[in-house]
């Protein structure tokens, strides 16, 4: 069943493939179109994907005897002829464990279904823990909603800051005092359950595309414990070839100093937009001017480091990741007019900049994609 979630695979299939190609390929092009139609018959299917009724129902015969997907009855029909049975996918089947790393002050999981809908939630304080202590946090909290599933498992999700290999290796994450720390395979020998384990800003972007309407070319900015970002180029994620697409938090803006950052450097962008920073900054201000000029600094930083991104993929949306009274207003306007003034106004004028329509269950429901894509191949 598991497909995997690697470099340069469409989340989406789309179209019909090669025959060398096409049992695994075409059996996810069923599973999705289920996924995001629901309720069709078998001719219907052939129609949406183009393929064969025959292959349709060699496919649908072995998605069904996997319990994958069900019959639901029979569609009321005015024509002639025995009515078409409906099919779906078995949306009750599996439940999926989401994990969210990403804020500096607790750990967040979630229990999801396969349509993304939260059943229950956890979380556990992260109270200063870092390297073994932390692990420790992400394990416990895997096990209080492993207590709360109610169906088999299909997978676990985990969004984690830092750089993550496509191995699930969290291979530098500065804020949790990890280094080279396999996650992804530990989680999975603990548990005999899949788990896959992305940087937290993919998994929002994920997220976004699946579940918030955003377009096939997009970009994503998470704030949090630190700040990173996730990228969407034509339905397929963008991780690096060094696995560290998006990692602007760590890119010194301005040549005017700044403060220290964890990574050793002075001025990253994490130190001007990172939630702790910005919020210990605002607490020192002394009139609500002060805390404008705070958050309009931190909104200017963020467009010039993200300039020379618009600039060079040419973007036409941006979407803003964490808290609502930090980000929306003041440091989004800062942030809008600095690209602008910096990028070309005939290619980046109506450049869309705004806040995720998913609020801070982003991370998590991008985990319930990053499970449905790796195992079942649907978005």
């Amino acid at each position: 069943m598991n497909q995997g979630f690697g470099n340069g695979r469409e989340l989406r299939p789309t179209t019909k493939v090669l025959p060398e190609h096409a049992r695994g390929h075409n059996r996810s092009l069923v599973m999705q179109t289920l996924y995001r139609e629901g309720q069709l018959s078998r001719a219907d299917i052939a129609r949406e994907t183009g393929l064969t009724r025959v292959t349709i129902s060699d496919l649908v015969a072995d998605l069904i005897g996997e319990n994958l997907v069900i019959e639901i009855g029979q569609r009321e029909d005015a024509r002639p002829g025995k009515p078409a049975t409906l099919l779906d996918l078995n949306r009750d089947a599996f439940q999926i464990i989401g994990i969210d790393l990403s804020e500096y002050a607790r750990f967040r999981g979630a229990l999801l279904d396969l349509d993304g809908k939260i059943l229950e939630r956890a979380e556990l304080p992260l109270a200063g823990s870092t390297g073994d202590a932390a692990q420790q946090k992400v394990v416990a909290l895997v096990e209080l909603l492993i207590d709360k599933a109610t169906r088999p498992i299909l997978g676990i999700g985990v969004g984690s800051p830092g750089v993550v290999d496509l191995a699930g290796v969290v291979l530098t994450a500065p804020n949790l005092g990890w280094t080279n720390r396999s996650l992804q395979q530990e989680l999975a020998e603990r548990f005999g359950i899949a788990v896959i384990v992305i940087n937290d800003a993919n998994a929002a972007v994920l997220a976004e595309h699946s579940f918030g309407g955003a377009t096939s070319d997009m970009m994503l900015v998470k704030v949090g414990h630190g700040v990173g970002s996730g990228l969407l180029l034509a339905g397929i994620p963008l991780f690096g070839s060094r696995f560290a697409a998006g990692e602007i938090g760590h890119v010194v803006v301005g040549t005017d100093g700044g403060l220290a950052c964890v990574c050793g450097k002075v001025g990253c962008l994490e130190t001007w937009l990172a939630t702790p920073r910005l919020d210990a900054a605002l607490a020192l201000a002394r009139t609500a001017e002060q805390k404008e000029q705070i958050l309009w600094a931190a909104g200017e930083r963020l467009g010039i480091a993200l300039a020379p991104v618009v600039g060079a993929l040419d973007l036409s949306e941006i979407v803003l990741s964490g808290p609502t009274e930090l980000l929306d207003g003041t440091l989004a306007r800062a942030t809008i007019e600095t690209i602008r003034a910096r990028s070309m106004p005939e290619f980046h004028g109506n450049l869309v900049l705004r806040m995720t329509t998913l609020g801070e269950d982003i991370v998590l429901r991008g985990a319930a994609v990053m499970v449905l894509s790796g195992q079942l191949g649907v978005s």
